[in-house]
């Protein structure tokens, strides 16, 4: 057996494909988090304690099992409550449910990193619950917390391939069914790993490009001086 390169560039239209629908699961499935992860989180930190204890056990249940498993329920197991899904919204809706425990994890660190007395502050100056969350606390958290979320963001990129066996069409499902077909294991997987490598070099390049402007946003405004005060 050869090195044969032509067995790619011959199928480069469903790489393409294939590649596509792997970048679209995983932006919605980060989006998806985010926004899941972000709710948890505020109802965690201001909810009634009946609503945490939930959320509590949603958080422990999603981070306890295998995102197979997972994957396997929603799809496989989903029809028997009258949940039916399509692969690829399967995939995207799972992938979303199991990096949102993770975000929520993250957001709610980076709630509780807020200095107290900045909040403090804001009571006496009679701003309600929603105007402390949006004003103060989000936007100095999201700086503080943007490495753990590029980072995780990473991680659910590398998850990916996973979705393939509930026969969503990303890449590792093509190149794989392009290797059974041509016994050309090598090129294709040589083609998954450039795949995957340029996807997380691609996250990594964005994510220190949004530290730099974080790191000079933090020495420009008035919040490393509120920190500084604080610490003082």
């Amino acid at each position: 057996m050869k090195f044969d390169l032509s067995v790619l560039t011959d199928n480069l239209g469903a790489i393409a494909d294939g590649f596509m629908v792997t970048l679209g699961t995983w932006l919605g499935g980060v989006a998806l988090g985010l926004a899941l992860g972000l709710l948890v989180a505020v109802l965690q930190l201001f909810g009634p304690r009946w609503l945490r204890a939930i959320l509590r056990v949603y958080i422990e249940i999603i981070r306890s099992t295998p995102f197979l498993i997972q994957l396997f329920l929603l799809y496989y197991g989903g029809p028997a409550l009258g949940i039916t899904l399509d692969a690829i919204p399967a995939g995207l809706i799972g992938l979303g449910v199991y990096g949102s425990v993770y975000f929520a994890e993250i957001f709610r660190t980076g709630f509780n990193s807020i200095p107290p007395g900045q909040l403090e502050a804001a009571e006496c100056l009679g701003l309600s619950r929603l105007q402390v969350i949006r004003r103060i606390q989000l936007p100095q958290m999201l700086v503080l917390i943007l490495p753990a979320l590029v980072n995780m963001v990473t991680i659910l990129c590398k998850e990916t391939p996973v979705l393939s066996i509930i026969t969503v069409p990303e890449l590792t499902l093509v190149l794989s069914g392009i290797g059974s077909q041509t016994f050309a294991f090598a090129e294709v997987l040589l083609a998954l790993c450039l795949g995957y490598l340029a996807l997380v070099e691609a996250t990594s390049r964005v994510g220190q490009a949004l530290e730099r402007r974080a790191q000079r946003y933090l020495g420009t405004s008035p919040v490393k001086k509120t920190l500084q005060e604080d610490i003082a």
